[in-house]
This record gives structure tokens, sequence and C-alpha cells, in this order.
């Protein structure tokens, strides 16, 4: 393993320096003051040494200030999905997942997997079936035990709510009997753009 400090100290090659020259031809100095930004740092592998802006004493021009970035534009909050809100729906869309008339396009079944592994497929399948530009799907949990009611029937909705699954998911319902009941999520996904 090479000392960092004599990582500096290395000569550089003809070849190198011609290479270093032909990708710098173009490039202007900063001006006087300006502080460089993230990709126009040097590496820490090559020793570079600052040009100098060419001085003209005729025109003696003040450093122009840029102005301060513009402030990012903040998303708009997005509700908590949660079953029995709706809010990323229209009202008859919303009736309608409830009622489990929006038929699933896609289905996965986790039930029986671990946390981890429920949280991966998870991810995967909404990521898949959203790419796939479909709107309907379900999500399997199954029941769990009477005692506790089922791990990953309340880990879904708390992963559904956590980037990246919360910017692809409008809506979640609790599956009609004949698709599980209990034991299964009826999830509405966004339009793919």
């Amino acid at each position: 393993m090479k000392n960092p400090a004599m990582a500096g100290k290395r000569k550089i090659s003809r070849a190198e320096e011609t290479l270093w020259r032909q990708v710098t031809d173009g490039i202007k100095p900063l001006s006087p003051g300006a502080e460089p930004t993230e990709s126009q740092t040097p590496s820490d592998d090559i020793t570079v040494k600052k040009a100098r802006a060419p001085e003209n004493k005729d025109k003696a021009k003040p450093a122009r200030k840029t102005p301060p970035p513009a402030a990012p534009v903040a998303a708009k909050p997005q509700p908590k999905l949660a079953p029995g809100k709706s809010a990323g729906l229209d009202k008859r869309n919303a009736q309608r997942l409830k009622r489990g008339q929006l038929r699933p396009e896609a289905r996965v079944d986790l039930h029986g997997m671990i946390q981890r592994e429920a949280h991966a497929a998870l991810n995967d399948f909404i990521a898949e079936s959203y790419t796939a530009g479909l709107r309907n799907v379900l999500v399997i949990t199954g029941k769990g035990s009477v005692r506790e009611g089922g791990v990953l029937r309340r880990m879904v909705p708390r992963w559904l709510n956590q980037p990246p699954l919360r910017a692809m998911v409008v809506a979640i319902e609790q599956a009609t009997p004949r698709d599980g009941g209990g034991g299964a999520y009826y999830l509405r996904l966004r339009r793919r753009r």
C-alpha cells in the first residue's frame, strides 16, 4: 500500500503532462475570490499548480458576485398511507378499491418470509409493477397469530410510507375476503410518467 504522504511527490511523466495539457487546454481560470465547486476541485492524486487569471492593469473590473442559488422547491408533503385513508384517490376510485372492484393486475405473497426478505420482496415487486405501468396490485401478508396479529401485516403499511415506495403508491386498502381479507392489501400505484 502506498504511503499517502508520498503520493504527491511522484514525478509526472511526459505522457501524463501532455495528457493533462490536452484536458485542461480550454479551461478558464476562476475569477479571484471565487471558490471552486466540487467538480472543479483537483483530486488528491494529482498535484496541480493553480492557474492565475491574467492581470489586465488597464481595466480593473471588480469581481462579479454570483447570485446565491435558488432555494429548492419543497415538495408538498404526502399524506400518510393507511388502510381506509385514500387521500390520493378521488371518491369513486377510493370506493372501488375498498370494495375490490379494481382487480389486481399482479400479486405478491409475503407470508412465511422473515421481515428482511419480505421488505426486499415488497420493494422489488412494487418497483417492477410501477415500471411495468401496473396500477392495481395485491400484497398478501397473512393474518398472523391470533394473539400477535402478524408482523408483516403491521409492517407493510409502514414500509409503504418510506422511500422509495411512498413515491410509487397512491393508496392502500384491506383486501376483500375473496382476495385474502385481513391478510392482504390492495395497493393503487401512481401512473408512471
